[in-house]
C-alpha cells in the first residue's frame, strides 16, 4: 500500500514564514511578552543566534505525566504492538527501571519529562539535529521541568525549565538565556536502538505509549528526506565540517573530561568495532532511520551503535550521541570527526 507523503513541517514552516533570511527570525525584541519571566539581561551566546523554529513556546508540547505499557516476556502487547522490529527507540535503565521511548512519540513532542528507578530525567530527541539525549532534571538545588521555546539555535531545540523559565541548548544541557545561565545538565547513560533490541535484551521493559493516540499521526515521519545525501540543515547557517557529508551521522563521545570526538556512522559500520582508549564503540544491523521515508518503519536502516567504556574488565554504558555532523562541528569546534574519505 502507497502511503501519500506527508507535508513536512520543514516545508510549512518556510513557506509561512519566508525564509530566504533566516537572520530575520532572530528577534530578542519581541519575545520578552511571551516570556516575561525569562532574564534575556543575562545569556551565555549571542541572542542573535537564537532564531524562531516556527512554533511558539510549548507548540510542540512535551509529555509530562508519560504512560507506559509493560512487555511480557519481550513481547509486546496493546498499543505497543503497532511498533515494527526495526524502529528506534531511546532506551534506558536506572536501579533496574529499563524503559524505552519510540521516536514515533517523541518526534512529535521532543521532551518527556520522567522519573527512572528515582531519579528524575528528561528524555529529549531534537529531529532538526537528530540529537537523542537523556539529562537529569536536577540542577542547583532544584528539580526542573522542561518544555520546549520554539526557538532553534544552530538548527537545535532550545528548551526551557518552567520553574525559572531559563533556556537551555538541548545539543550541550547548558542553560544559555536566564536566572540558570551557565548551569549545565548531567547527562544519563542510554540507547538509540531497535525496538527488537530493547525487547530481547529487557523482555519486562515498560514502553512509553502516547497520552492521546490519536493527537497525532504517530508512525508518521513529519521531517520526510530530510537526511538524505545533499540535504541542508533547516536554518543552520554556520560553518559545515570539511570531509564529510554534514548530514551524515557520527557517534558523539566526551571521551575525557571537555574534550569530544566523534566517528562517522558510515566508519564505525564498515570496521564493525572501534576501540579507542578504554571505549569500546560497537554497530549492529537493523535500525530504521526516523527521518527517512514517510513512516519510520520503512526508513533505511542505520543500525544500531552501543557505546561502552571498560571497567574494571566489564565494559558498561556511557552516554554518546548519533547526531549529523553539522550539529557536532557546530557545538564541538574544534574537536575532531574521524571519517571515511569522500571520494
Amino acid at each position: 500500500m502507497r502511503v501519500p507523503r506527508p507535508v513536512s513541517r520543514i516545508v510549512l514552516i518556510a513557506s509561512a514564514f519566508g525564509l530566504a533570511s533566516s537572520a530575520a527570525l532572530a528577534d530578542p525584541g519581541a519575545w520578552y511578552a511571551e516570556w516575561p519571566r525569562t532574564d534575556f539581561a543575562k545569556h551565555a551566546v549571542p541572542l542573535a543566534e537564537i532564531k524562531s523554529g516556527g512554533p511558539p513556546k510549548d507548540g510542540i508540547p512535551s509529555i509530562d505525566r508519560p504512560r507506559f505499557q509493560h512487555l511480557v516476556d519481550g513481547k509486546a502487547r496493546g498499543w505497543i504492538s503497532r511498533l515494527a522490529d526495526t524502529e528506534p527507540v531511546i532506551s534506558l535503565e536506572v536501579d533496574g527501571d529499563a524503559r524505552a521511548y519510540p521516536l514515533r512519540i517523541l518526534i512529535w513532542h521532543e521532551i518527556v519529562n520522567d522519573t527512572v528507578g528515582g531519579r528524575p530525567v528528561a528524555v529529549t530527541y531534537c529531529p532538526l539535529c537528530n540529537a537523542a539525549l537523556v539529562f537529569d532534571r536536577s540542577a542547583a538545588g532544584k528539580i526542573l521541568d522542561f518544555g520546549t521555546t520554539g526557538k532553534l539555535r544552530h538548527s537545535d531545540l532550545v528548551m526551557y525549565d518552567r520553574q525559572t523559565e531559563s533556556w537551555w541548548q538541548q545539543f550541550t544541557g547548558e542553560a544559555i538565556v536566564g536566572a540558570m545561565t551557565g548551569a549545565q545538565l548531567n547527562l544519563v547513560p542510554s540507547r538509540l536502538e531497535s525496538f527488537r533490541n530493547f525487547r530481547e535484551r529487557v523482555p519486562r521493559g515498560r514502553v512509553l505509549v502516547p497520552t492521546s493516540p490519536d493527537a497525532r499521526r504517530y508512525g508518521m515521519n513529519p521531517y520526510a528526506g530530510y537526511d538524505a545525501t545533499g540535504q541542508r540543515p533547516f536554518l543552520y547557517d554556520g560553518e559545515l565540517p570539511a570531509g564529510i557529508e554534514p548530514m551524515a551521522r557520527v557517534v558523539a563521545v566526551e571521551t575525557a573530561p571537555g574534550r569530544y570526538e566523534a566517528w562517522s556512522l558510515e566508519l564505525l559500520r564498515r570496521h564493525g568495532t572501534i576501540r579507542s582508549g578504554d571505549l569500546v564503540l560497537t554497530w549492529s544491523a537493523g535500525q530504521a532511520s526516523a527521518l527517512d521515508k514517510p513512516l519510520i518503519s520503512d526508513g533505511r536502516d542505520i543500525g544500531n551503535v552501543t557505546v561502552q567504556r571498560g571497567r574494571e574488565g566489564a565494559l558498561v554504558d556511557t552516554a554518546y550521541d548519533v547526531p549529523f555532523a553539522f550539529a557536532f562541528h557546530a557545538f564541538r569546534p574544534g574537536s575532531p570527526i574521524h571519517a571515511v574519505p569522500i571520494e
